[in-house]
């Protein structure tokens, strides 16, 4: 059987390739389909990804050239059992990272976590960055979930995948850094959290069509240019259900905060993995046109990534910031139009049947 943890049987029932969507069958150690395209194994993670693709950033270019290298030349040859070159992380905090997993100095949180924790969750984090105790484990606003399907689309470390599983979901995360993957099925065990994971790409999802009860994003499809995310939002549609639910969040071009960040790059389409910017019509017409019926609520106020449930962890600067944004956040459910100042949005849309 192939090496691919105790989900060997969902993943061999579900996974598809990413080009063609047809089945896969195993082949020593990757798996393959009936069109011949070969997908390999590592550390027991399948490795969706399409070679030669125009990336949605740098680190998706030296993520898949590395994971092709090292199947290329074998698993065993290869020494960095984090796989830290797919992560995308600052040289300062890849050294320290570096440094802890050489002295062995890896603490109650998991090394990779403690120190991609403000890449992960945003600028209020960077005091935690090396000295995280505990994981920020955010709250989905999600009902429960009794046994559905929830797909976490740029899942990194696994945070949100974690919170839909205390929240009674069976979550699949992807992502397209081995190194997160690995970080996450290390999280998920360390916390007695259910979670299968896969690296792919959102844009080419290795599932069979009408899957998934949910799909979820949170922090990735901002950082995508609008082409990549419409195309990320297309397979999203392709793996929901009929009627299923995707919650999708995304930067606001008229929040205050995105007005000052637009404001010093002047305007200019982000490049890279910077931060695009939606207006709040556009955002509920292509979700709307592209997977179902949308609507949009305020995420938060004065930034991205603003979470109620890591309140303890902030300096008490950040702490008032936070109440300042859920504050605003709960009048703006009995104000709609304060939706059109937030600067992160959800976007809810239900799959629209055939």
């Amino acid at each position: 059987m192939l090496p691919v943890g105790v989900n060997d049987k969902w993943l061999l029932d579900n996974l598809v390739c990413p080009r063609e969507h047809g089945s896969l069958s195993v082949l020593g150690s990757k798996l393959i389909c009936p069109a011949g395209h070969e997908y390999p194994v590592i550390k027991g993670v399948p490795v969706m990804i399409l070679a030669g693709l125009e990336q949605t950033g740098p680190i998706g270019s030296a993520s898949s050239e590395l994971l092709q290298l090292v199947y290329q030349e074998s698993e065993q040859k290869y020494k960095d059992d984090y796989f830290l070159d797919t992560l995308s992380l600052g040289g300062e905090h890849m050294a320290a990272l570096k440094r802890a997993i050489e002295t062995a100095q890896l603490g109650e949180v998991d090394p990779v976590v403690r120190y991609m924790v403000s890449e992960t969750c945003g600028n209020l984090y960077r005091p935690l960055v090396g000295r995280l105790s505990t994981y920020p484990i955010p709250e989905l606003r999600l009902p429960e979930g009794r046994g559905k399907l929830h797909l976490d689309l740029g899942c990194s470390w696994g945070r949100w995948s974690v919170a839909a599983s205390r929240k009674g979901y069976q979550p699949i995360g992807v992502d397209f850094s081995l190194g997160a993957v690995l970080a996450a099925r290390r999280v998920c065990s360390h916390i007695g959290a259910q979670g299968v994971f896969v690296v792919a790409d959102v844009r080419y999802l290795p599932f069979r069509s009408g899957l998934f009860d949910v799909v979820f994003s949170y922090s990735v499809l901002q950082h995508f240019s609008k082409e990549d995310a419409k195309m990320a939002l297309r397979e999203a549609a392709r793996v929901l259900k009929e009627d299923g639910t995707s919650l999708i969040q995304m930067a606001n071009a008229f929040g205050f905060r995105s007005l000052q960040l637009q404001m010093q790059r002047r305007f200019k389409e982000g490049k890279e993995f910077d931060v695009r910017y939606w207006t709040l019509p556009e955002l509920r017409s292509t979700f709307s046109q592209l997977i179902g019926p949308s609507s949009v609520s305020a995420d938060g106020y004065g930034g991205l990534g603003i979470q109620r449930s890591d309140m303890r962890m902030l300096t008490p600067g950040r702490r008032l910031l936070v109440h300042c944004s859920e504050l605003l956040r709960k009048l703006s459910t009995h104000l709609p139009w304060m939706r059109y100042f937030a600067d992160s949005l959800y976007v809810r849309s239900i799959r629209r049947r055939a």
